[in-house]
Parts: structure tokens; C-alpha cells; sequence
């Protein structure tokens, strides 16, 4: 089969798309023939090893996982023994982190892990996306306690992070103010933002409104920056650890203390989750954005994208193209 490779960290170029051995399926395994992947923050940073701590989980001197790519949606191809929650033919989408590999034609996942079947009248290129970006923005949701009633600030509406998180929090009847560039105001007016500010022409830090909770989901602020926008005991959640991984230690002090808070939430990788997430892609209450599309021959390509940090919602790669 064909699949998107690397042996070293690096850049982009580092990837290739070569013919290697199909994955066995095991007992309680299920193989998916990938219809449709992404190239993603995540994906990016493991192959680069970028912050370098990540050899820890990745591998030292070389990758341990040579195959990239966590989300997917494809057809099940054949089960393993034992297997009793999928069947052959049945069309499902998922998440698979850590143990990665969906930059191919085929993937090998446990059945018990983040996959389910797909949501009806919802192609492969639009669940493909639907849960990287996604389950950050459930886990900032789940972490800030907000409810119905409550006005959320969310600064970098537009990537995949943000533009999933100003959709579920409309869902959930929140008060959404989304922070965006200037050419994609329309855009996230359109994800169902109550106020847009454009960062090119106003310092969203500087805004009078105060809100229950900040969610910077580009990580390019800081709590000490966006602290004046919070209401008395409000939340600041950022997706990244910031400058000296100041967003993790915040959110071990503060919450020791009355006040505004940090919170840096884990996002979980399960099966509920991804239910969850078919759930919502379902209803319409969440559609992935999605920017750009290229072929598995030309992943290189979407690896550059993606690191110029201009991508608006998600990248997806067509593995088979759609009939």
C-alpha cells in the first residue's frame, strides 16, 4: 500500500510517499481503508520533534512511528477475532494519536478505540477533520464550566481549534465573541459568532466587553495580557503552554487562590468522544471548515501549508478520490 513516510525529524521534506506492508489485523482490531486523512498542528509537530521534549514520547534519535496522521474516515476493510462493534463495510471515522498511521490507504485501529461510524449524509472529506480541532475545543468547553447565558471570548476563530469551538459553543447557547483577521469576518459570522473583532484593527485585549472565560485557541496570547478581559473568577485557556510553559504552573497556582483562573485541560481520546463529536456532525450543530485539499502524492505540500500557520480550519488529504 501507499503511504506518507519519515525515518528522521525535520521539515517537511523529510516526508515521502513510498509502498510499504499493508497492517496486520489482530484480535479486537479493525482495518479501515482510509478514504480521507489530515495534516494538522499535531502532525507537524511530531515530525519535527518540535518542543524537543516530545522525543520523549516520539522517539530520541528517530521517529518510532514512521507513518503520521491521526484523524481519518474511510470504509472498514476486515476485522480481527473477537471484533463485535464494527463490521466489513461499515463507513467510520476516528482519531488515533500516539499510534498515528492514517497518511495511508489502509489503518489498523482497535475497536474499542476513538472510532465510530460515520454520521449519515456526511462524506468522507467532511469527517475526516471532524476531530482534531474538535475535541481541543469539547475539552476548553468541559474545563471552563461555562453554560447557556455566559459570554466566551475566542481568539483565533478561524483555525481548526477555534472555528470548532465558536460552533459548539453557539450550540450550547453561549455568547460568542470571535477574534479573527480581517478577510475572514464573514466566515466565522457565519459559524454563528454573536460579535467579530478584527485583530487587524483593533487589540482584542484592549475590549471593553468582560467575558467568563477567554479561549486563545491559536496560543499567541498570554493570561497576564487577557487577565482585564475576564469577569471576577472567570477562565483563561490557552492551546499551547506559552512562554516558559507559563500556562501549565498558572493553572496549578491559580486555582489556589480567589479570582480569575488558568486552566490547561487534556483532552481525552476515547471512544465517547468521538461518538460525541458524530453526534453533533450529525445534528449540523458542528461542520468541520476545511481549507485546502490535496492528494496523498502531494503531503509534502500540505505539511508546508499548515506550518506557515495561515490555514483556516483544516487541511484534508484525499487518499481515494470521492466517485
Amino acid at each position: 500500500m501507499k503511504a506518507a513516510v519519515h525515518h528522521r525529524y525535520g521539515p517537511p521534506e523529510v516526508v515521502r510517499v513510498v509502498e510499504v506492508d499493508r497492517p496486520v489485523v489482530g484480535v479486537g482490531d479493525v482495518l479501515v481503508r482510509v478514504h480521507a486523512t489530515t495534516v494538522n498542528r499535531t502532525d507537524c509537530a511530531y515530525r519535527a520533534a518540535r518542543p524537543f521534549f516530545m522525543r520523549a514520547l516520539t522517539g530520541l534519535v528517530r521517529p518510532r512511528r514512521a507513518v503520521l496522521g491521526c484523524e481519518y474516515a474511510g470504509v472498514v476493510a476486515a476485522v480481527g477475532d473477537g471484533v463485535t462493534s464494527f463490521t466489513v463495510g461499515d463507513r467510520v471515522f476516528g482519531y488515533n494519536e500516539g499510534a498515528f498511521g492514517a497518511h495511508a490507504e489502509y489503518l489498523s485501529v482497535p475497536q474499542g478505540g476513538a472510532i465510530a461510524t460515520m454520521p449519515t449524509g456526511v462524506g468522507f472529506e467532511e469527517a475526516a477533520p471532524g476531530t482534531e480541532g474538535a475535541h481541543y475545543a469539547l475539552a476548553f468547553i468541559r474545563a471552563s464550566g461555562v453554560r447557556a447565558g455566559d459570554d466566551v471570548l475566542v481568539h483565533g476563530a478561524t483555525g481548526a481549534i477555534g472555528s470548532a469551538a465558536v460552533q459548539l459553543l453557539k450550540h450550547g447557547g453561549v455568547t460568542v465573541t470571535a477574534v479573527c483577521d480581517t478577510a475572514h469576518l464573514e466566515l466565522v459570522k457565519a459559524l454563528g459568532a454573536d460579535r467579530v473583532v478584527d485583530r487587524a484593527a483593533q487589540d482584542f485585549t484592549r475590549d471593553g466587553q468582560r467575558y467568563d472565560a477567554v479561549f486563545d485557541a491559536v496560543g499567541k496570547s498570554t493570561f497576564a495580557r487577557c487577565r482585564r478581559l475576564l469577569r471576577p473568577g472567570g477562565v483563561y485557556l490557552s492551546s499551547e503552554p506559552g512562554p516558559w510553559w507559563q500556562n501549565l504552573v498558572l493553572s496549578l497556582v491559580t486555582p489556589l487562590f480567589r479570582g480569575r483562573k488558568v486552566r490547561f485541560p487534556l483532552p481525552r481520546h476515547d471512544q465517547e468522544m468521538v461518538r460525541r463529536l458524530r453526534e453533533l456532525i450529525g445534528s449540523g450543530a458542528f461542520r468541520p471548515v476545511v481549507d485546502r485539499r490535496y492528494p496523498l502524492e502531494r503531503v509534502v505540500e500540505a505539511h508546508r501549508y499548515v506550518e506557515t500557520g495561515r490555514k483556516i480550519g483544516n487541511v484534508v488529504i484525499t487518499v481515494v478520490p470521492p466517485h
